[in-house]
């Protein structure tokens, strides 16, 4: 959990499950209240990470060996949390953040089929003691998620299998964590950020001063 005055809350899902398009919506309604909101996502939020980015996630005739691709994505989040994240709870910002740990663990342990453990060890390092306040597992069914994803990345390009993995993965992680909240995303999406900002209700700092 975040100890600084700000809240920090992930956004988790499978590709395609509506993250991206939620944390926007999100965002829009805690700034119309008066909120300082961040958005961020990893990889690549940081200038350093933004290379890292493109080693990870670019399709190549030469991709990174699994133990390589966790590694790149922990130095994403060593200075993602130092440089971004951290600040901006300081000053009390509430951060929204498409992928976090969450994500390392269902892609790189269960997808990958690293040891979770270690994974886990490593992971811990990088985010040197930093947790969200709140992890929104954005659910739907795999198809349904890789058919509405956008761009192309080597993650989109994987076979059915390791998504549903990735899936399983997730899933299980947020049956075993109180500070995880799943949503369904194939409910109409107005009710789907209805849902979202239920979630974060709890967390959520009183507003000091709304905008009028």
């Amino acid at each position: 959990m975040s100890e600084a005055p700000g809240r920090f809350i992930a956004f988790e899902g499978i590709e395609g499950a509506g993250k991206s398009s939620h944390i926007s919506r999100l965002a829009a309604a805690l700034r119309g209240e008066g909120r300082e909101v961040v958005e961020t996502f990893e990889p690549g939020a940081t200038a350093f990470g933004a290379h890292l980015r493109r080693l990870v996630m670019q399709p190549t005739d030469d991709p990174p060996l699994p133990l390589t691709e966790l590694l790149l994505y922990l130095a994403d989040r060593a200075q993602h949390v130092e440089q971004v994240i951290r600040p901006a709870l300081a000053r009390a910002a509430i951060v929204l953040c498409d992928r976090f740990s969450g994500s390392t663990i269902a892609y790189q342990g269960y997808g990958r089929g690293l040891d979770l453990a270690a994974v886990q060890s490593l992971d811990a390092v990088a985010r040197a003691g930093l947790w969200p306040d709140r992890t929104l597992l954005l659910d739907c069914a795999v198809e349904r998620g890789l058919a509405r994803a956008t761009g192309d990345d080597r993650m989109q390009r994987e076979r059915l299998e390791f998504h549903r993995r990735v899936q399983r993965g997730f899933q299980h992680l947020a049956a075993n964590d109180r500070s995880w909240v799943t949503i369904d995303t194939e409910a109409p999406v107005e009710d789907v950020a209805r849902a979202v900002r239920a979630a974060i209700e709890p967390i959520l700092p009183p507003c000091a001063s709304p905008k009028s």
